[in-house]
């Protein structure tokens, strides 16, 4: 039984957690569990006309938000 408390850890630092210790499966289900209850944006079906274009767009905002987020912890 792990006396690890994982509600107390944010998203980040679980999964850093999970890394270090990696046969903790109970660390990696809370992971994937928090995982699961994101909500899943589709951004275009793939019939859509503009699925590249819409697909490229949302990896390069998500790209823009990581950068910004790693410039604010810096």
């Amino acid at each position: 039984m792990s006396l690890t408390n994982y509600d107390a850890m944010s998203n980040a630092e679980l999964k850093q957690y999970f890394l270090r210790h990696r046969g903790d499966q109970s660390a990696l289900q809370t992971y994937l569990d928090r995982i699961n209850q994101r909500p899943h944006k589709i951004i275009a079906h793939p019939d859509d006309p503009d699925f590249d274009e819409k697909v490229q767009t949302a990896i390069r905002q998500k790209l823009e938000a990581a950068r910004n987020s790693k410039r604010q912890h810096s």
